[in-house]
C-alpha cells in the first residue's frame, strides 16, 4: 500500500520540482553548452527494481574526449576530464537533477537505493542478500546520507537492505532531510574515490 502512496508523492513532487527549478535548470543547460562541446545530457545503463535495466539521465560533467565506458577512478588524473561546470555540479549533486524524468517515468523514486551500474556485479550481488534489489531505486537514499562515496560495497549494500526492510514514510523523511544536510556539507564526496562504491559517479559522463 505504501509503495502506491510513495509513487503518487514521487510524481507530484517531481512535477512541482520541474516547475520550481525551471529557471535554474535552464541556467545549467546554458552553462554546460558554453563550458564545453557535447550534449547537455548523457544516459547510462542502470539496474532498476527486480534487476531490470533502464537508462538513467544526468547532466554531462565530463569532456566528450573522455575515454568511453571507463570508470572515473581508473582514469589517469580524472580532474583533467571533468569540465569546470561539471566540478561544481558534482560537488553539489546538481548533475543528478535530470533524474526527475526517470522518476516521472516510474523507473526511479525520489528515495531509494542508488541504482547500480549494469556491470557493478559485486554491488548487485551484495544487495541480493538484503533484498535491496526488490525496491525502486532512488535519487537519494539511506546509504547516501550514511557515507556516500566513502562506503565499501558490503556496508553500502547492507544499508540499502536496511532501507528496503524499513521502507515507510518516516524512513523516507529521514533520508530526504539527511540528503539536504549532506549536499550542503558536500559530505562523503570523494571524486575519483576508490571506485568500489561509486554507483553514483563511477562511470564516464559521456
Amino acid at each position: 500500500m505504501y509503495l502506491k502512496i510513495k509513487r503518487m508523492v514521487d510524481v507530484i513532487l517531481s512535477l512541482v520540482g520541474l516547475i520550481c527549478l525551471a529557471v535554474p535548470l535552464l541556467i545549467l543547460i546554458v552553462a554546460i553548452k558554453v563550458d564545453s562541446r557535447g550534449p547537455v545530457l548523457f544516459k547510462q545503463k542502470r539496474v532498476g527494481i527486480n534487476k531490470t535495466y533502464f537508462h538513467i539521465f544526468k547532466f554531462r560533467t565530463m569532456k566528450i574526449d573522455t575515454p568511453k565506458d571507463t570508470p572515473t577512478h581508473l582514469l589517469e588524473d580524472p580532474d583533467q576530464y571533468i569540465t569546470r561546470i561539471g566540478k561544481f555540479m558534482r560537488k553539489t549533486s546538481l548533475d543528478e537533477l535530470p533524474q526527475i524524468l526517470n522518476i516521472i517515468a516510474g523507473q526511479m523514486s525520489i528515495i531509494g537505493p542508488r541504482p547500480a551500474l549494469w556491470n557493478q556485479y559485486d554491488l548487485i550481488e551484495e544487495r541480493d542478500k538484503y533484498g535491496a534489489n526488490d525496491v525502486p531505486p532512488g535519487l537519494t537514499g539511506w546509504a547516501q546520507i550514511s557515507g556516500r562515496d566513502e562506503l565499501p560495497i558490503d556496508v553500502k549494500a547492507k544499508l540499502d537492505g536496511e532501507y528496503a526492510k524499513k521502507i515507510g514514510p518516516w524512513m523516507d523523511i529521514r533520508c530526504f532531510l539527511g540528503t539536504i544536510a549532506s549536499v550542503v556539507m558536500s559530505d562523503g564526496v570523494v571524486e575519483g574515490g576508490t571506485g568500489k562504491t561509486k554507483a553514483d559517479k563511477d562511470s564516464v559522463n559521456k
